[in-house]
């Protein structure tokens, strides 16, 4: 049974003629599945494309307009899945959509690096996107149909193993945990290593997992260079690679005042905690976990950066820190105001950290996000 995706309506809704619809996200979070319940893909006037397959790859690498009419004319939707492994694609999409203004084009991509750079400016204004993810809580809690109160009994799994669909979908835990360490050895090291020209897998691994477990604290590309044997350049270039394809978000410092606020230095949080917990090989319960407030915190930014994305709401995010130790977990800016969210375990008083947020931000605004408000902050 398929679970219901938020993005369903606004995705049927954004596929017209003369522009090309682009969903990206991890793989197997179900962008085939929602494709699926979008078009149908049995219907013999809609073609699909697998880029997983070299002689797709050939046929579609470099295509001239000639060749794209014979792939493409016989139909009236086309859809193009892990685009992304097409050299120079967003030049044959631009050609593709001119030729064929009246047809309907849906591509999908696992990584953005690729794919975002490659049909950025040719689809200037010709193009809309949409990122799925991991299930989030409010996608879960309309599948379990399930209260805001009864949703806390499910934090535990989730912080455990994650919310890939298949994960939710199993229910032993030591078949959840087969399938996270073969999804992260295929998804992460296949396409990672082999489509981005990382030639050498084992400082990749060593530095993911270093990642890994400093989810949620600061990191220093010093140290971590040090740590894996690589040099600074190479962190960042591996870190990038890491963010495009969807394993781990970096969070900047936010820097107003620069006398008081530390802004050279950033956060690592990973989008789905299975991936991260199965890296670490530690599937562990909570209660003997002494990582729990991380992943927490890891989970509930998260959760807060799907709420967004499924809303159309993109501020810039950050967390904030003084050089006297005060700090914010995570803080979103949009139209000009800071909203600081302090992620805890169980809120207690935070009078301090508050009234210190914003006292430093005119306009700006502040809450503790724990167990017990969590969804309530999500449902909003």
């Amino acid at each position: 049974m398929n679970i219901q995706r938020s993005l369903s309506k606004s995705i049927k809704e954004a596929i017209s003629p003369g522009r090309i619809l682009v969903l990206l996200g991890p793989r197997r979070v179900g962008k085939t599945t929602i494709i699926k319940e979008v078009v149908d893909l049995q219907n013999k006037a809609v073609q699909y494309f697998n880029c997983d397959d070299p002689l797709t790859r050939g046929q579609l690498t470099d295509a001239t307009q000639g060749q794209l009419h014979l792939l493409f004319s016989p139909y009236s939707t086309i859809v193009i899945d892990e685009a992304q492994r097409i050299k120079n694609i967003g030049i044959t999409l631009k050609l593709a959509v001119d030729s064929f203004p009246d047809k309907h084009f849906i591509v999908s991509g696992s990584s953005s690096l690729d794919l975002s750079n490659e049909i950025n400016e040719p689809l200037t204004g010709r193009k809309k996107t949409f990122t799925l993810f991991p299930l989030s809580l409010k996608e879960l809690q309309t599948h379990w149909n399930a209260s805001n109160m009864s949703m806390k009994g499910y934090f535990e799994t989730i912080l455990r193993y994650g919310s890939y669909p298949n994960v939710i979908m199993i229910e032993k835990e030591h078949e959840k945990e087969e399938y996270l360490n073969e999804l992260t050895n295929d998804y992460l090291y296949k396409d990672a290593l082999e489509y981005q020209q990382v030639r050498n897998p084992e400082p990749l691994r060593k530095l993911v997992t270093a990642l890994a477990l400093q989810i949620g604290q600061e990191v220093s590309y010093t140290e971590l260079a040090n740590l894996v044997g690589i040099d600074q350049k190479t962190v960042v270039r591996y870190i990038d690679l890491l963010e495009k394809n969807y394993v781990v978000l970096r969070l900047p410092a936010i820097r107003r005042n620069p006398r008081m606020e530390i802004g050279k230095s950033r956060k690592i949080y990973f989008y789905d905690l299975g991936i991260r917990n199965s890296l670490i090989r530690n599937f562990n319960t909570l209660d003997i976990r002494n990582d729990r407030g991380q992943i927490w915190e890891n989970f509930v930014v998260m959760e807060r950066l799907k709420t967004n994305a499924c809303a159309n709401f993109h501020p810039n995010y950050y967390f904030w820190r003084t050089y006297a130790g005060k700090e914010v977990d995570f803080v979103e800016e949009a139209g000009g105001v800071l909203h600081g969210y302090e992620v805890k375990w169980q809120c207690k008083n935070n009078d301090e950290f508050n009234s210190s947020f914003l006292k430093e931000h005119t306009n700006a605004k502040y809450e503790c996000v724990d167990q017990d408000n969590l969804m309530e902050l999500l449902n909003k």
